[in-house]
């Protein structure tokens, strides 16, 4: 990331030309009536929702507003266990209680669907549920069954929200998935910088029906976003727009499908690295795979995620979104050239070619598998404002979280606050360390902050 890969864009003006404030002519983000109004119904038009805001505080504010618009204070919430913390963070300010669905766990490690039929079983379990959120794509470009789920939550009369924060370009191409706002969903919030040409911290509020009020939705984007928005960044999401309405760009992604053909035959004849693209190596444990997020999983080599990165960048000067247990994810973008895919192929055949296979390793390394169900012991807002202390982690099983503790990327919690620490998660916290991945949310001590012992 960010999708428009550095390249310069045709057209668009000096950046210090452009930003202003609120001045005459060139409308409000908080109250749009003239050019930001024309701007947003543009985008809504593309992805055929009823209502579009444009978000300069990215899909997190986003899914602030739409979960605080969505669900009265104190209510029921279901929620998917791999969300964003973002979600989680709407759940604290409003003080909800949170049930959780959890994502298929795949054979390779990788977390997969959320069923529909997960979704309905925790419906039943808890009536009063006042909304359900899911995340689709993953970061991985995991997509789950959208239509499906969102039959079964409007059997119950609440609305979907879905964080499709990586699917800005799902609905573009038919070799892409379809996009959630022309799948049920109420709500679709998405980030255009992740895959599409636009500056990073731009992000897409989608409303899709009347299950959840836009007036409430603007005035929660009132608390959650700026009151001085970026004219800069508004006219990036703009340019962007504008610019998936042209044939050149409508060319340049069927261009972009082929390079990701061509990108998958250069690589077929790997014999320790593997790039899983297509949905057969998952079976039945996923619905749909964007194939614009390559998956590299380190094979046989004996290397882990981190060490694969690392030599992709030391040796190739190629540089990957983000590494996990034993897999590198690379992001494409339309605005990626042919070359640049070719130097990521062509790096993978080198390293695969003087790969020293581990012959000791029975499978190939699978990514740190750390979302395991969690006994929930208090709702995360009465952990958070709990009296906190800090211990060891050696002292830390057994006790309640009162911290979010995740790895970023992509920033879900491997523990919410309010949770009981056990000695598996612990363990699984070493295991992320020691093949290198970046855990967050530890003290600087390297101890964790709980809930304290009255």
């Amino acid at each position: 990331m960010p999708g428009h890969k550095r390249m310069l864009q045709r057209g668009f003006p000096d950046p210090y030309s452009i930003d202003i404030t609120e001045i005459e002519d060139f409308d409000n983000l908080h109250h749009p009536q003239g050019v930001i109004q024309e701007e947003q119904e543009r985008a809504a038009g593309i992805y055929d929702s009823k209502q579009c805001y444009f978000l300069i505080n990215g899909s997190t504010c986003g899914i602030l507003a739409a979960i605080s618009a969505a669900v009265p204070r104190g209510s029921r919430i279901l929620i998917a266990r791999n969300s964003h913390r973002s979600v989680y963070n709407a759940c604290f300010l409003r003080q909800l209680q949170t049930e959780y669905v959890y994502p298929v766990n795949t054979r390779s490690g990788l977390q997969g669907q959320v069923s529909p039929r997960s979704v309905e079983k925790q419906l039943k379990a808890f009536k009063d549920i006042k909304a359900v959120v899911i995340t689709s794509p993953t970061y991985d470009g995991i997509v789950s069954n959208v239509e499906a789920i969102a039959e079964v939550v409007h059997r119950w009369g609440i609305p979907l929200i879905v964080d499709e924060a990586h699917g800005a370009h799902f609905g573009l191409h038919d070799a892409f998935p379809e996009n959630a706002t022309r799948l049920g969903a109420d709500a679709v919030i998405m980030s255009v910088h992740k895959t599409l040409p636009a500056f990073t911290q731009t992000a897409l509020l989608h409303l899709c029906s009347d299950r959840i009020d836009p007036n409430a939705v603007s005035r929660f984007l009132a608390v959650y976003e700026t009151s001085s928005p970026s004219y800069l960044l508004m006219a990036g999401l703009s340019h962007c727009m504008h610019m998936l309405e042209t044939q050149t760009t409508r060319e340049r992604i069927d261009s972009y499908v082929r390079l990701l053909d061509n990108f998958r035959s250069l690589v077929k004849g790997l014999s320790h690295l593997k790039v899983l693209g297509t949905k057969d190596f998952l079976r039945r444990e996923i619905y749909d795979l964007d194939i614009g997020k390559i998956i590299i999983s380190a094979g046989d080599c004996g290397l882990n995620g981190a060490e694969l990165k690392s030599a992709l960048l030391v040796r190739y000067l190629i540089q990957t979104e983000m590494a996990s247990g034993g897999y590198v994810l690379a992001m494409t973008s339309f605005m990626d050239t042919p070359r640049g895919f070719d130097r990521l192929g062509n790096a993978l055949l080198a390293l695969d070619e003087h790969c020293t296979p581990d012959e000791w390793m029975e499978e190939p390394l699978a990514p740190v598998d750390i979302y395991r169900d969690q006994e929930k012991c208090m709702e995360l807002y009465e952990a958070g404002d709990a009296a906190h202390e800090e211990v060891t982690l050696a002292e830390a099983a057994g006790r309640i979280c009162a911290d979010y503790v995740y790895l970023y990327p992509p920033g879900v919690p491997i523990l919410v606050p309010g949770e009981r620490i056990t000695e598996w998660t612990l363990l699984d916290m070493e295991e992320c360390k020691k093949t290198g991945l970046i855990v967050e949310g530890l003290l600087p001590s390297g101890g964790i902050e709980v809930v304290k012992i009255r």
